[in-house]
């Protein structure tokens, strides 16, 4: 199926710079679909709507917020450069030099840009990326994917994320390959690339530690001024892709550049490192299957704290940031309450009133819980 809807860059759509990064989604800035996020919420639970046919108001950091984020992105670099390196250097040796990342938007995408620097600075390569949309319950985008693979080899795609939570996307973009693969016989590597998979429920990752990964700190802000994507009926058509907004209107506030240089800035001194963990991954392909331990205590809390469905548990310090962003929350659940790689979410705690428990035996760092409607 081709296309109605071109590809968009920038800087006509979104921060990043045209080479970054090609977005295979549908232009909706002229669209007003932002919503209260308390009724919002209340549409999702009772089924009324799907989260992705609206956008949530987007969340403007106070001060004392943005200084957080400043002072995390400084401390967490040389971790998150190592990472970056990590996953890319095991990407490359062990699916070829010739890959074409495929970011999931918006989480992957400063990823994928990332993984794309590291291939460049440190192997000259200089390989294609996109970024797509995918929908909980609804899949990923068929339109986006008849364009990548009528212009690349289906076997040098590489789907990219920032992290997994307890596996929910991992398990889509799977389901969503095989039903690919089924009516259009094209087989697409569901195995996704990730910097950090807390959940254990891939195995090409940078790490399995649930760390502070900076870009989960804001919203469009940190990711080229992009929303979430959406899939709304009513504005896509059966031959467009998947949507989303530029809000150009925030440039003022925007920090995405300043991650990626700042991340990139660490390459050189996480080379070594990073060439060391790759290279100990590879050797041990065993313990990198999945468990989908993240799953099971996902399920544990679940149980322990009466909530009705996994769908309002959300694991990480990443999926717990987005939880206070831009959901209703009911509580956080913190494993260590002086671990610094969360400061930025008792200070959202704080500010949104939401309480806080520690947790000593939590799997994950922490766990955001939304409140349910009653």
């Amino acid at each position: 199926m081709t296309a109605t809807t071109p590809p968009l860059c920038g800087p006509t759509f979104g921060s990043y710079a045209a080479d970054e990064v090609t977005w295979l989604l549908k232009d909706l800035s002229h669209v007003a679909l932002e919503a209260d996020i308390a009724d919002r919420e209340r549409r999702i639970q009772s089924g009324a709507a799907h989260y992705a046919e609206s956008l949530p108001i987007e969340y403007q950091p106070s001060a004392e917020y943005r200084a957080l984020f400043d002072a995390a992105l400084a401390a967490s670099a040389p971790r998150l450069a190592r990472a970056v390196g990590t996953v890319t250097e095991l990407l490359l040796a062990e699916r070829g030099r010739d890959v074409v990342l495929v970011s999931l938007a918006r989480a992957g995408t400063p990823v994928g840009i990332l993984m794309r620097r590291w291939a460049q600075r440190v192997h000259g390569l200089d390989l294609p990326h996109y970024a797509v949309s995918i929908v909980r319950g609804r899949g990923i985008d068929h339109v986006a994917l008849d364009h990548l693979v009528a212009h690349h080899d289906p076997a040098a795609i590489v789907f990219v994320d920032g992290w997994t939570g307890k596996g929910a996307i991992t398990r889509e973009l799977a389901e969503a390959l095989d039903e690919y693969h089924a009516t259009y016989g094209v087989r697409l590597n569901p195995d996704l690339a990730v910097l950090a998979d807390p959940g254990h429920c891939v195995r090409t990752y940078g790490t399995r530690d649930d760390f502070l990964i900076a870009s989960a700190c804001l919203n469009s802000t940190v990711s080229g001024l992009v929303s979430r994507t959406v899939l709304n009926a009513d504005l896509i058509g059966p031959e467009e892709f998947h949507g989303a907004k530029f809000y150009a209107e925030l440039a003022p506030h925007d920090v995405s550049a300043v991650l990626l240089d700042t991340v990139a800035a660490r390459f050189d001194g996480a080379a070594p490192a990073a060439r060391d963990a790759a290279a100990a991954l590879a050797a041990d392909s065993p313990a990198r299957e999945p468990d989908w331990s993240g799953w099971a205590s996902v399920e544990r809390v679940r149980e322990e704290y009466g909530v009705s469905t996994a769908n309002l548990v959300k694991p990480g310090i990443g999926e717990t940031t987005r939880v206070l962003l831009r959901r209703v929350p009911w509580r956080v659940l913190l494993r260590d309450p002086d671990d610094p790689d969360h400061l930025h979410i008792r200070r959202l705690a704080t500010e949104r009133g939401v309480p806080v428990e520690i947790v000593p035996d939590l799997a994950y760092a922490c766990i955001g819980l939304i409140k349910e409607d009653s």
